[in-house]
């Protein structure tokens, strides 16, 4: 019976505020090893993908962390902090995948085709993300705050 307020607590991962430099790291560290494994398997012979797989991969990882850091913004404290560090740690990891997958493949991002523009459009999509979660996150807030006025004026 003396567990149950640790039973109580909520325990979703979705709940927990992590520090966006933390997931960039995260993020880019899986997408490295995703990188050398592929290159270790192209070199092996087992796989044959294109020369420009390096930033397919690093543009999938980069929107992969758009997606994530977006619904970890909810949980946020200080949003406006959070979204500097948000943003720098989106840079970092953009401009650090980037020049990874030029390292692994020799392609230079401007002969990687439509690459450039796919980080660009990641970018846009990044912010568009934040955005629409911070409303979101603004609408809860006024409908909560309405529904405790509601419940003072019921008393």
């Amino acid at each position: 019976m003396a567990n149950t307020s640790i039973q109580n607590k909520s325990t979703s991962f979705f709940e927990k505020t992590i520090n966006p430099f933390l997931q960039a790291g995260v993020i880019f560290g899986a997408g490295l090893a995703v990188m050398l494994l592929t290159k270790l398997l192209i070199n092996m012979g087992i796989l044959h993908l294109s020369d420009r797989f390096p930033y397919m991969i690093s543009a999938a990882f980069v929107l992969f962390y758009a997606l994530f850091n977006s619904i970890f913004s909810l949980t946020a404290d200080d949003m406006n902090k959070y979204w500097f560090h948000s943003t720098i740690a989106f840079a970092g990891l953009t401009i650090g995948s980037a020049v990874l997958a030029y390292l692994l493949s020799g392609i230079k991002l401007e002969e990687a085709g439509s690459f450039k523009w796919i980080y660009t459009v990641l970018g846009f999509c990044y912010l568009v993300f934040l955005s629409i979660l911070r409303g979101m996150r603004r609408i809860v807030f006024l409908a909560q705050q309405e529904d405790r006025e509601m419940d003072a004026l019921k008393k």
